[in-house]
């Protein structure tokens, strides 16, 4: 294998490959499902896992690991199975770098299992957990149940031990699965002797006892469980039993299988650096076949996600670790999953922090319409149930506010929930009251903190230097339409007279439709000093009669 080329090199394993989501008429979920009953069709317990190492924030692409697995968690549920959904904290892993924001002096603490370096704010017991928390309470703000597993309690525990000294007592054949994957310009870059990579490789990592780092170098193995050690900070060498102190750590791409095994996961999805020929998921194939005598787990590679309408934001104090927790400032916890549910892994989408999100509530709110009218298709359908957790939550759903109307018009009710609802059943809007009080403060956030520029601000002068630019016609046609707002019309006569006012008798409904346009435009650009605006008549009502007509008087 050596020999060849990276674009022939064998995949291991099983794969779910975008072709089996092309042909099935299934949701993915379904298609991924078939896939694991067929590789496990007699599991006691179907384990689905997800993971990653508490280094950083855990940010919206990593939250791809989690809704994969979610999915196909539930379709294993529907078929019966017995399930368990874990979510592993590797926070047995060294801290690698300081990173930027932290204090040089952090430094000093380079080696040590992440869950030993202390928390920079002192706001969390560990540098760990002030990533592991932030995502486990968004963990529970979409209603997703999962079991985290934290690797430091593990393998401090000594549950792993057994399994550590099977990988130990295979070392050379795991040595040999090694070499099998690097490739022969990777072994001359390195330099490498495979003989003497052979005979000095173990597949673990050690915590000296002396520093608490894996600043350490194995010496020998006795072949059960003592292994001697130096630790390269001060000197030491000693031998430990690690069935009594159990301070070692597998080699990633040893640890992942092991995981599997000790787990009963059945399935586990990874972003497709992981899913490339050659790379970690073939590896640990290879290797929970050779050491541990069990079959891979299946795999699907996801593709990336985009980030859009954050702009030089991205470059701030968060950089570009955009979370799930940000996310559901302005996204509403069933929105955000069904974005995920919605696409196969192999399909890139994007969140966004624009205007485009507008067109993302509409589309998902059309979704939950068509499904309460029985004529959504099936794999839309259970895209959409995933979502909300069951189909009687989406029953309830009748009347959104459109999330486009709750950053117009919330702005103008400031943020008031009780003012907001009863304006809008004012003007004839009668949503449901659970979707103003969810959607209300994400409309404020999407607006405050990420699209201050889409804020409306109603002028307090009327707009005497757009009016002198005006045209005769177009002057009258905004003093008839004041001196309509001046008689109390209902909301219903407005909306008819914005149409009428600007319109001509002689000429057909296409043509008059760039004269009703120009006289939008005039209109709110007299209110507001932009050309378009939330809707003029509920506008009208909601900022007031007598402040549109002094406004409008020009």
């Amino acid at each position: 294998m050596s020999n060849e080329t990276k674009k022939e090199r064998k995949l291991y394993g099983t794969r779910v490959l975008p072709e089996v989501f092309l042909k099935s008429d299934k949701h993915w979920s379904e298609a991924i499902a078939d896939k694991v009953l067929e590789v496990f069709p007699n599991e006691e317990v179907y384990g689905c896992a997800a993971g990653i190492s508490p280094s950083g924030m855990v940010h919206f692409g990593n939250f791809r690991d989690v809704m994969t697995a979610y999915a196909v968690l539930e379709a294993l549920k529907k078929r019966g199975k017995k399930t368990k959904f874990i979510f592993s904290w590797d926070d047995f892993d060294r801290f690698r770098k300081v990173p930027e924001g932290v204090p040089a002096f952090f430094e000093q603490y380079l080696g040590l299992p992440l869950s030993a370096v202390p928390d920079p704010s002192d706001k969390y017991e560990s540098y760990a957990r002030s990533f592991e928390v932030p995502f486990e309470e968004s963990i529970k703000e979409l209603c997703i149940e999962l079991d985290f597993k934290y690797q430091t309690k593990l393998y401090r525990s000594g549950i792993y031990t057994d399994l550590v000294i099977k990988a130990l007592q295979k070392r050379e054949e795991i040595a040999d699965m090694l070499l099998s994957f690097m490739t022969d310009k990777a072994k001359e870059e390195k330099q490498l002797n495979e003989e003497k990579y052979k005979k000095n490789f173990y597949p673990i990592s050690v915590y000296s006892k002396q520093t608490g780092k894996d600043n350490t170098k194995v010496l020998s193995y006795n072949g059960g469980s003592l292994i001697t050690y130096k630790c390269l900070d001060t000197g030491i060498e000693e031998t430990v039993d690690i069935k009594i102190d159990p301070i070692v750590k597998l080699a990633w791409k040893v640890d992942w299988p092991m995981r599997w095994l000790f787990e009963s996961v059945v399935f586990e999805p990874g972003g497709k650096d992981h899913a490339s020929p050659g790379s970690s998921y073939d590896v640990s194939s290879a290797l929970i076949e050779r050491v541990y005598g069990r079959a891979p787990v299946v795999f699907a590679g996801y593709e990336f996600i985009g980030i859009q309408g954050l702009g030089a934001k991205m470059s701030g104090s968060k950089g570009n670790a955009v979370t799930p927790k940000d996310l559901l400032e302005i996204y509403t916890p069933e929105l955000l999953k069904w974005l995920y549910l919605k696409r196969s892994p192999h399909q890139a989408f994007t969140l966004a922090f624009d205007s485009e999100i507008y067109r993302q509530y509409e589309e998902f709110d059309k979704e939950v319409k068509s499904y309460n009218e029985g004529i959504l298709g099936d794999v839309a359908k259970e895209a959409l149930i995933l979502a909300f957790g069951g189909e009687s939550k989406i029953k309830e759903i009748k009347f959104p506010i459109p999330m486009r109307q709750a950053v117009a018009f919330g702005q103008i009710m400031q943020w008031d929930e009780k003012k907001m609802s009863e304006f809008l059943a004012s003007v004839g809007f009668v949503y449901d009251i659970n979707s103003v009080s969810s959607r209300l403060p994400r409309a404020k956030a999407w607006l405050l903190n990420y699209n201050e520029s889409e804020m409306i601000k109603l002028r307090e002068t009327p707009n005497t230097n757009y009016a002198s630019k005006m045209s005769d016609e177009a002057k009258s046609f905004v003093k008839a339409f004041r001196e309509k707002i001046l008689s109390g019309p209902t909301p219903e006569e407005l909306e008819v007279a914005m149409y009428v006012i600007p319109k001509d008798s002689k000429l057909t409904d296409k043509e008059n439709s760039p004269r009703q346009r120009a006289f939008f435009k005039d209109v709110y650009n007299l209110l507001i000093d932009a050309e378009t605006g939330p809707r003029l008549s509920t506008f009208i009502r909601a900022i007031g009669e007598e402040k549109a007509s002094k406004l409008l008087n020009i």
